[in-house]
């Protein structure tokens, strides 16, 4: 299967409706204005940090220059969000980058003229009640949305790839997220006739006891539901893979980088410099309310050679030519 046919109706870029930077409205004056981030896990990447400073230069602001950041990052601690959530908009921020589902839950709370600029990976946004619509949102949130259910039967496709024999898979699942993607891994994993073991998880403090109990119950591989704290945490992931001898799969190429072995989804750099181009027309006089959610749709294949060495398998030359990038 093409991997760029693969959720066949989605054609074309990143994202359904990428945002123009023809004819935008460029910053009247060199005042600086303030927007928050406030992320689920510990911070932004480096790479994805420049991906999303250098869009919003394409729309006039320029850190240093005239836009600062106030950023807030809870490490999975839930009890954190609300407050950090109230400190941003205290301090009278113009657009708040909100990060992960449960982010984007307790800010939609708390915030009411504040907008909120999404990257949520792991929920449907209408279903979710944080939009009246994609194309027309009404409220205050806006920005990139995924509800990826068929992306993980994909992923449990992959693994099959990897070992036809396998029977049994765990599967971590961050309990701040919605339930969407784990049903439709089950529904996946009946008609693959594969047992899934599921682990939950609160924190990274848990990952370790979820790639244990996968070793102990004879798991052949594991499946790294999306979520905030899996896209954060990759060489963490990556040691335990190694140390318990099972492969992963997950959304997140950096995952990959880090040493886990096969990841399959959108690209985090193009998902933050979309962000970004929200974020840009907001502050040049855009409501959210008036600017269509997005979803990604164009998805990446990697796939990490020496990790799968390292574990004595063996990757299939057709997977390997499907890749988009290969770590050898």
């Amino acid at each position: 299967m093409d991997r760029r046919a693969f959720l066949g109706t989605l054609t074309g870029g990143f994202l359904a409706r990428p945002l123009a930077v023809c004819g935008q409205q460029t910053p009247s004056d060199t005042r600086q204005v303030h927007v928050g981030i406030l992320g689920y896990g510990t911070g932004v990447l480096p790479h994805l940090r420049a991906a999303f400073r250098a869009r919003l230069a394409d729309f006039g602001y320029v850190p240093g220059q005239n836009i600062a950041f106030d950023e807030r990052y809870v490490g999975g601690r839930r009890d954190r969000v609300h407050g950090f959530a109230v400190e941003l908009i205290a301090l009278h921020v113009r657009a708040i980058v909100v990060v992960g589902p449960y982010v984007v839950k307790i800010a939609n709370g708390v915030a009411r003229d504040t907008p909120l600029v999404a990257i949520d990976l792991e929920s449907d946004p209408v279903a979710e009640g944080f939009a009246k619509s994609l194309a027309r949102p009404g409220g205050n949130v806006t920005g990139t949305f995924l509800d990826q259910a068929d992306l993980t039967g994909k992923w449990l496709q992959l693994l099959r790839e990897l070992n036809p024999r396998l029977s049994r898979v765990a599967v971590v699942q961050d309990s701040s997220t919605p339930s969407y993607q784990f049903e439709a891994l089950k529904r996946s994993a009946i008609s693959m006739a594969v047992e899934l073991q599921p682990a939950v998880i609160a924190t990274h403090d848990d990952f370790k006891q979820a790639f244990d109990a996968a070793s102990k119950s004879r798991s052949g591989a594991v499946v790294l539901l999306s979520s905030p704290l899996v896209s954060n945490y990759s060489d963490l992931l990556a040691s335990l893979s190694i140390a318990t001898r099972l492969p992963t799969v997950s959304m997140f190429r950096e995952n990959v980088t880090a040493g886990c072995m096969v990841s399959y989804g959108p690209s985090l750099a193009d998902g933050w410099a979309h962000v970004a181009a929200f974020v840009g027309r907001i502050l040049n006089g855009a409501k959210p309310a008036d600017l269509p959610i997005e979803r990604p749709t164009t998805f990446e294949l990697a796939l990490n050679v020496k990790t799968a060495m390292a574990l004595g398998l063996t990757i299939p030359p057709s997977l390997l030519q499907r890749a988009d990038q290969v770590i050898e």
